[in-house]
């Protein structure tokens, strides 16, 4: 169990690693990219609504995914989760 933790340390790091930017790309980037990733930045104002739309719909269904596993809709008795669920009872 400890190779694994280890392994999987050494994978963060690596991959860590991989994602800081190079000099060169450092200064392609705008200033708040500036050192985060390899590349270009965004090359016009339509790159930050494509992002920012993509953050809004993602969080959305993060958010509606949780509250369907916390709080599930489903009252009635005859609903397929319940054989499950009574099944499991002792």
């Amino acid at each position: 169990m400890k190779k694994y933790i280890i392994l999987i340390l050494m994978l963060m790091l690596i991959l860590k690693l991989d994602a800081i930017a190079c000099e060169a790309c450092k200064k392609q980037q705008p200033g708040g990219f500036g050192g985060t990733t390899h590349g270009a930045g965004p090359d016009s104002n339509w790159d930050y609504v494509i992002v920012f739309v993509m953050v809004v719909i993602t969080l959305y269904v993060l958010v509606a995914t949780i509250k369907c596993f916390i709080k599930p809709g489903e009252k009635n008795e005859e609903h397929i989760k319940r054989m499950i669920l009574n099944d499991l009872k002792p």
